[in-house]
């Protein structure tokens, strides 16, 4: 025990002998070090073999996701959705157009409002007269003046007196802009987007999302940290009861076009790698212009928008260039929470997060804390109807025709027949006519009226305006092009063809225009059932000429005159029209009791501006891409009728507009050469006026979409929209008669018998007739005046 002792007390000792013991400690020694430098390799493999595979996780998600954002980018730089122009707008003398809506105009196509116009695509307002610059056209670059026929101090709303250079005083009487973009439209996604350069971005629209969203974005590398410590010691101090989000602009970019919408835990560890990632590929004002172009503000209708700039043009109807601060700052704050902060649906929260943006910029120093304080106490003001500015039924019906005709997809530029000034006013022309009916509607306790408007060249087939319903936002249902309605008297211009047409096949002189039939009390059986219909306002003319009978829409004359000529003979025309759904060969069928939707009634009345040829209507001229022509086949016409023929019909339809039914046109001020027809079917369902001259033809139609009864007559409800629309439209164009073609005589006749006319009788009527048609007896009615 004591040796063992010693031995314990000399190993704890300073020079230790090289001794037994001795050679025992040196061994003891070694292990001990070994402990500790095991120890410590343990320490640096559990804390470096982690951070070197997370470093290699990192690099392979950082690789991976460069790659990707790569080829997205790749596709976001290079456009992938189809654009949709219109045709070239024009302003001419004489136009009905005032220097507002001028003004709209000149913001749909996205010329810029400045102090003083000095170059292509600006324009200045000023007291008589509007200065512009074109950027195209063939008065590009030049600055030319619209001068308003004025009323004293103010401008007169109802045209424009000229248009000359500011150079040279040159006067002339047409000018044609550029070709406005309709909208770019990404069909699958239902959203709108009109994709601009930085540069076009007003600065203040530009301070204003930064101030708001991410005020230190020049700053930063893709992730703000001195963001993400604010929020969260914000959070943790109580400063706020929820933690702030802290996305910087690059992040939301990120997590909105390159991410799922997936709440997966590493959600937010891609989203800064990828964050990080894009900033090293591209440059600041890059990524802003991306982000501008795409952030997400909200839904008008069944369309998500997309961007400031289609933002700019759905809230305020205007150009981006042309936003004001306070309107700038509207949209930035919508950004947070488009449905919370959405100016049509909550305006007050909208305006509240208006002034805390402007707020914001006056705290960044991007605006004046008095400029703050002044724009904060502007009302909130929206263009509710923006959307219907940019024709949705119309894009809508272009949509459909990509896909389902021509199978284009991807980078299209489609070039439309669309008037977007004629546009505008069937909208307003449409708007006003609902608002009179539905006040009539309202009295007697009813639901609102629905109405659908299609103006066309019947000379070329284009469709210049299209009106689908009352509102876009409301239902996206075209009536224009999907609603089968009966067409009720619409339909007899086309009993009076086919009578007509046999008439002159069979050689025989007994069926014209002066020919007179018994319009009384009539039943006719057919197919072993009995049918006694009566005229609309249920009064009977007795002996009256086709021509009258078609002016007033008498349904007797009109059922007898198809039942001399053959039921199935009035079919067959009609299936040649090659419109709507082919009619049964019965006595109804003479009253329009079958369907067709206006686009169809439409393009069937081509055939009397055309002489007997059906126009096959078309939507687009042409479509671009890759900076190819795509070719387009386009349906040729197709001659149903012969000139003569139809032309003894058409000269009837003046008769409507000048004495008949459409004679309120004429009482409204509208003075052209014009023809047309109303119509309603006998249960009042369905109201209807067409009427065209040679280079216009409208269609208007109003009802209700649970097809129950309007209660109204085509003269009551569609002919106010059809006169609104004509008079302004055709407003600056010169005027234009029907040519009379070959093989027609004039003669004089009496407009109540038919016969030829002597110096008694006291309504004389200049009618058109086939040459060897013409009457022969004289008439003997007003031989004897009382």
């Amino acid at each position: 025990m004591r040796l063992h002792d010693k031995r314990v007390m000399s190993n704890r000792g300073p020079g230790l002998p090289k001794t037994a013991a001795g050679v025992a400690t040196s061994r003891g020694r070694p292990k001990a070090g070994k402990r500790r430098r095991g120890w410590k390799l343990y320490a640096l493999l559990g804390v470096g073999l982690p951070l070197i595979v997370l470093s290699l996780v990192t690099a392979y998600y950082y690789v991976t996701f460069s790659r990707m954002i790569d080829a997205r980018l790749q596709g976001a730089m290079q456009r992938a959705d189809p654009r949709v122009f219109a045709r070239p707008f024009e302003v001419r003398r004489g136009q009905a157009v005032s220097a507002q809506q001028l003004v709209d105009r000149l913001n749909d196509l996205g010329y810029a409002n400045r102090a003083r116009a000095q170059s292509p695509g600006e324009f200045t307002v000023g007291r008589e007269a509007i200065a512009i610059m074109p950027r195209d056209g063939d008065r590009r670059g030049e600055l030319l003046r619209i001068v308003f026929a004025s009323r004293g101090k103010t401008l007169d709303p109802t045209g424009i007196d000229h248009i000359e250079a500011v150079a040279t005083k040159e006067k002339f009487h047409e000018l044609t802009l550029d070709t406005p973009l309709i909208t770019a439209l990404i069909t699958s996604a239902r959203e709108k987007r009109r994709d601009v350069p930085l540069a076009a971005i007003p600065p203040h629209m530009i301070k204003a999302v930064l101030a708001i969203e991410d005020k230190r974005f020049y700053e930063h590398a893709g992730i703000d940290p001195i963001g993400i410590v604010s929020a969260v010691w914000e959070y943790v101090s109580g400063g706020r009861a929820r933690m702030r989000g802290a996305s910087t602009l690059t992040q939301q970019l990120i997590k909105n076009t390159f991410l799922t919408p997936d709440r997966a835990p590493t959600r937010k560890f891609k989203e800064w790698l990828m964050s990080i990632a894009l900033e090293r590929r591209l440059k600041k004002d890059q990524v802003l212009e991306l982000y501008l172009n795409d952030v997400y503000l909200g839904h008008r209708g069944s369309f998500a928008i997309r961007g400031v700039p289609e933002a700019a043009r759905l809230f305020f109807g205007k150009d981006i260039s042309n936003l004001s601060l306070t309107e700038a700052a509207t949209i930035a704050g919508v950004i947070q929470s488009p449905p919370r902060h959405s100016p049509f649906n909550n305006p007050d929260k909208s305006r509240d997060r208006r002034n805390v943006v402007l707020v914001a910029m006056a705290s960044a120093g991007f605006i004046s804390a008095d400029a703050s304080a002044r724009a904060g106490r502007e009302p909130l003001q929206v263009a509710t109807r923006s959307l219907e500015n940019e024709a949705p039924y119309f894009v809508d019906y272009i949509s459909q025709e990509l896909q389902d005709r021509h199978k284009v997809t991807g980078a299209v530029d489609v070039y439309t027949t669309l008037d977007v000034h004629l546009q505008k006013i069937a909208q307003d022309a449409v708007r006003d006519g609902l608002v009179r009916i539905d006040a009539i509607l309202a009295r007697r306790k009813r639901q609102p009226a629905q109405a659908a408007l299609v103006a066309i060249d019947p000379r070329t087939g284009d469709i210049l305006a299209l009106i689908g319903g009352r509102s876009y936002n409301q239902s996206q249902y075209n009536r224009a092009t999907s609603a089968n309605r009966q067409p009720g008297s619409v339909f007899k211009p086309f009993v009076y063809l086919a009578a007509f047409e046999q008439a002159y096949a069979q050689g025989r002189t007994d069926i014209t225009a002066a020919t007179v039939v018994m319009d009384e009390p009539t039943t006719w059986e057919f197919n072993s059932q009995t049918w006694t219909p009566s005229n609309y306002d249920g009064e009977y003319e007795g002996p009256i000429t086709l021509r009258r009978a078609l002016a007033l829409s008498r349904n007797i004359a009109a059922i007898k005159v198809a039942e001399t000529t053959g039921y199935d003979e009035v079919a067959g025309l009609w299936r040649r029209v090659g419109a709507g759904t082919p009619p049964r060969p019965y006595p109804s069928i003479a009253l329009g009791v079958f369907e067709a939707t206006p686009m169809q009634v439409a393009s069937a009345y081509t055939l009397f501006p055309n002489y007997g040829a059906i126009r096959p209507l078309r939507a687009i001229l042409r479509m671009v891409t890759g900076g190819n022509e795509v070719q387009i086949e386009h349906a040729q016409p197709r001659t149903v009728a012969r000139p003569d023929t139809t032309f003894l019909v058409m000269n009837m339809m003046r008769s409507v507009i000048n004495e008949g039914t459409g004679a309120g046109a004429r009482a409204a001020g509208f003075s052209r050469d014009a023809a047309g027809k109303s119509g309603t079917t006998n249960d009042l369902r369905d109201a209807w006026f067409i009427g065209f001259t040679p280079e216009l033809l409208t269609v208007v139609w109003v009802g209700l979409d649970d097809n129950q009864p309007l209660g109204l007559s085509g003269t009551q409800a569609a002919l106010p929209i059809w006169t609104t629309f004509m008079k302004r439209a055709l407003s600056g164009h010169a005027n234009g008669d029907f040519q009379t073609p070959e093989g027609i005589s004039l003669v004089d006749i009496d407009r109540d018998t038919g016969m030829l006319a002597t110096a008694l009788c006291p309504r004389i009527f200049k009618e058109a007739f086939i040459h060897g048609t013409e009457p022969a007896e004289v008439c003997t009615l007003h031989i004897f005046r009382p």
